[in-house]
């Protein structure tokens, strides 16, 4: 089959950026990145239709950010179609993949993704900030009149049993998947926190080579996974260090736009074309079935491979998301790749030591895989996901155009079954409860605040509790996976020992 260069996206201008000692905001890293990327394609600026800024979470912007970033770079706006996004690490493979699709149907020619994260300086700016709350106050009335929003939703990403649990925070429910996987392989947390840090290890030894990384050094697994004053466990299994970094500046942008315009403009060259994309979500996490794997990666990814025709020997280079371990241990589990595998499971250092900008890390990954392909090889795979192993976003990208140009896997049917198998919950219990996940959560001093789990009644239904503090200390450092606790209460249950 013959290509269509007016149909046919191309990856041609990528800029990344990063600030270590002045304050910035997110514009300024947006506009800083967005002008590397016109630098690497030039003759485009002139040829943009759309803008969108993906949505920030960890720093303060007002609700406009694409108008602001069109105005910022000199733009007619009025010629400019602007947008941010709803949350999610998914959002901007997402974004490509919606991109590439509108080309292909010849609905778009070109675009500019771009997206930051300002966090150091909010939190230098204002010492009391807090980066955590940052999403909540960006989403407050203003005197701005709103960019549109565009992307997946963010319902079912937490159900009832989880908020009432306050089961919220990323950094505590990805240790309780992390534990079933860890159970799974029949080590306690402080074996398997050891061999999370031989993965790390070598990610961080990626990032030593990445002028753009937060944390360019490489360290030993036991840098990683021995717990100090400075790297206190923060939660079971997890180290300070295993956890994705959000206080950084850092900036990207993508331009994808079509080869008949990238052949015009002179930059044929350096196209990397997205082949294939593919999109799905996992349910709830009480309502998972297993809680270390992701039937939403798994299906896509098959949809994705199939669609491209191509297998994952085929594969260069690989950039799994990486906020927590579990996500990459996940994300490399379904789609066969070993943990060890010799090609690598990150590009840029993974969100421990590359950093971790919010929504926007997957922009990175997405630059890093073109960056390499320009280099040498045929293929990168990249993976986004946003909220609790939640939304997942794929594509695949080649030095060459795909004969069959790019296709938008159809991943509707899967997304029934995903949707069809998952558990009843139930939020009040009396009775035996088997654990199949839990964590205990330190505060900065080393004690124990909380020991949340998902645990099984004798009836199969699913619910979250909480630990009755007396018993906190005693399960410093153990894991509850496949014991037998007592539950009683409600809203949300707590269990005893």
């Amino acid at each position: 089959m013959t290509i269509d260069p007016s149909r046919t996206p191309v990856l041609v201008g990528i800029g990344q950026t990063i600030e270590r000692e002045a304050i910035v905001d997110v514009i300024d890293l947006s506009s800083r990145a967005a002008l590397a990327a016109f630098e690497d394609a030039p003759g485009l600026l002139d040829r943009i239709q759309r803008v969108t800024v993906v949505g920030i979470s960890f720093s303060l912007v007002s609700r406009s950010p694409a108008t602001q970033l069109v105005e910022r770079l000199g733009l007619d706006k009025s010629a400019i179609d602007c947008e941010t996004t709803t949350p999610g690490g998914n959002t901007p493979q997402w974004l490509v993949n919606r991109a590439c699709e509108e080309i292909s149907k010849g609905q778009l020619e070109t675009t500019l993704i771009c997206g930051a994260e300002a966090t150091r300086s909010m939190r230098l700016a204002d010492p009391d900030s807090d980066f955590l709350t940052a999403a909540h106050s960006n989403m407050q009335e203003s005197l701005d009149e709103a960019d549109p929003v565009v992307g997946a939703s963010v319902r079912g990403i937490l159900g009832q049993a989880e908020i009432q649990a306050k089961l919220l925070r990323p950094a505590d429910i990805y240790p309780v998947f992390e534990s079933a996987l860890a159970a799974r392989r029949g080590a306690s947390p402080s074996q398997w926190r050891g061999e999370i840090g031989n993965f790390l290890s070598r990610s961080s030894q990626v990032a030593k080579k990445n002028p753009f990384a937060w944390f360019p050094e490489a360290l030993s697994p036991e840098d990683i996974a021995t717990p100090t004053p400075s790297n206190r466990i923060t939660a079971e299994p997890y180290t300070k260090r295993m956890n994705s970094f959000a206080n950084v500046d850092q900036g990207s942008a993508l331009l994808i736009t079509t080869l008949a315009i990238a052949r015009e403009a002179g930059l044929a060259d350096q196209c990397i074309f997205p082949w294939s994309g593919a999109s799905n979500a996992d349910v709830a996490p009480a309502q998972r079935p297993e809680l270390d794997t992701s039937p939403a990666i798994r299906s896509a990814a098959n949809a994705l491979f199939t669609t491209a025709g191509i297998g994952l020997d085929d594969i260069d280079y690989f950039d799994l998301y990486s906020c927590f371990p579990i996500a990459m241990e996940v994300g490399a589990a379904e789609i066969g790749l070993a943990m060890d595998d010799a090609r690598g499971l990150t590009l840029t250092g993974s969100m421990s030591f590359f950093g971790g900008p919010g929504n926007n890390y997957t922009s990175h990954g997405i630059a890093s895989a073109g960056l390499r392909l320009r280099e040498s090889g045929r293929f990168a795979y990249v993976s986004g996901n946003g909220g609790l192993l939640s939304k997942h976003s794929l594509g695949i990208y080649g030095r060459e155009p795909n004969a069959n140009g790019f296709v938008l896997a159809n991943t509707t049917a899967a997304q029934e079954a995903i949707n069809a198998g998952a558990l009843d919950v139930v939020f009040e219990a009396e009775g035996r409860a088997t654990v199949e996940g839990g964590t205990v959560v330190y505060d900065r001093s080393g004690m124990p605040v909380a020991a949340p789990v998902i645990a099984c009644l004798e009836n199969g239904a699913r619910l979250v509790a909480n630990a009755e503090p007396e018993i906190l200390s005693d399960l410093i450092g153990r894991s509850l996976v496949g014991e037998t606790i007592r539950v009683s209460g409600a809203e949300p249950p707590t269990f005893k020992l």
